[in-house]
């Protein structure tokens, strides 16, 4: 199975969407993402339909700027708003096709997924545009522990005890279940793996 994976930045989904089984190109205008599998430098917009549809499954996570409370928030740059131009491209492969984002994002609301869901020690709340089949969503339980409302990741991230956050790269990596990336920047907005693995499951069985 081959999946296309669109504004892949630092391959968080992709990590999912390997481990589930797929061979996964990533495409992203910049390439300075440590990303670890096959990969394409260009912008999305300018890749033809009919090559898109040699994959059997799209993902994109179009940058979520525009509507992040965490970058909106007294800011006065005007960040793109891609997520209506993605579904259009995607539509017109007719390929099945996920689109990741933020809460507060125009995204059809087909499932929210939060990392307790899986175990991790980072709530990172996303949702998903799930187009060609159907995901059933978790149970959303109230959250069991304090966060890092900047990033996310919970208090005493490496469970070592003790009052207040871990900064240290190793527990970031470990909180989120991605250990390729060594940027702390691009750990706080990737995907968690268990996120794309648990939706595409769905696409497999």
């Amino acid at each position: 199975m081959k999946a296309l994976d669109l504004f892949c930045c630092c391959g968080g989904a992709a990590r999912g969407l390997t481990d589930a089984g797929f061979d996964v190109t990533g495409v992203d205008i910049t390439d300075d993402h440590e990303y670890p599998y096959q990969f394409i430098h260009s912008n999305v917009f300018d890749l033809e339909p009919d090559w898109m549809r040699q994959f059997d499954l799209i993902w994109a996570s179009p940058p979520c700027q525009a509507y992040s409370w965490g970058t909106r928030k007294g800011r006065t740059e005007k960040f793109p708003d891609l997520v209506h131009r993605t579904r259009q491209l995607l539509q017109k492969t007719a390929k099945p096709f996920i689109i990741e984002n933020v809460i507060g994002a125009p995204v059809t609301k087909n499932l929210l997924l939060c990392g307790e869901m899986f175990g991790l020690r980072v709530l990172r709340h996303r949702i998903f545009e799930i187009n060609g089949f159907t995901v059933l969503q978790p149970k959303h339980e109230k959250h069991k522990q304090p966060i890092d409302k900047t990033h996310s990741f919970y208090a005493c991230v490496s469970g070592h005890g003790g009052d207040g956050y871990s900064f240290r790269l190793e527990d970031w990596q470990n909180a989120i279940g991605i250990n390729h990336i060594t940027k702390k920047e691009h750990l706080t907005q990737a995907v968690p793996p268990k996120y794309s693995e648990y939706i595409v499951q769905y696409y497999i069985n």
